[in-house]
């Protein structure tokens, strides 16, 4: 099969305060920001990967979903307990410096892993969980 990942989503509440992080911290390129139906979703992705991209989206943003279905899911979201993304960085401890020198929420400082790689990571403004690693030399 001739497969490859073209997008994930991330649930956020705030766009404006998801853009900060993601756009101005990290250094995604903002690829899309569309509104309807007094909804949101801001693409964002890596320049380094043109196309694989992050699709920021409102908690519960299928149509269909009930109102307590999405009062559910920004509740899910509130506490921090849906699932976020990994990233990939060549140097996991300058990474680690620059975006709490932005004030994010650190979960895990740079530590080495039993398994090849050094990791750290953090919560965004909405809460999800990011980690970052570095893979070991060996």
């Amino acid at each position: 099969m001739d497969l490859k990942l073209r997008q994930c989503f991330i649930a956020v509440d705030d766009h404006d305060k998801a853009l900060i992080f993601y756009r101005d911290v990290l250094g995604l390129q903002v690829r899309n920001d569309v509104g309807f139906e007094g909804m949101r979703w801001v693409t964002v992705g890596s320049p380094l990967q043109p196309d694989v991209e992050i699709v920021l989206e409102p908690p519960a943003a299928n149509p269909d979903a009930s109102p307590d279905d999405k009062e559910a899911m920004a509740r899910l979201l509130a506490k921090g307990v849906l699932r976020g993304v990994i990233f990939t960085t060549a140097d996991c401890d300058a990474l680690f410096a620059r975006v709490r020198e932005h004030g994010a929420d650190v979960v895990q400082e740079p530590m080495d892993q039993p398994y090849g790689v050094r990791d750290c990571a953090f919560r965004d403004p909405a809460g999800n969980l990011l980690r970052f690693m570095e893979r070991s030399e060996a």
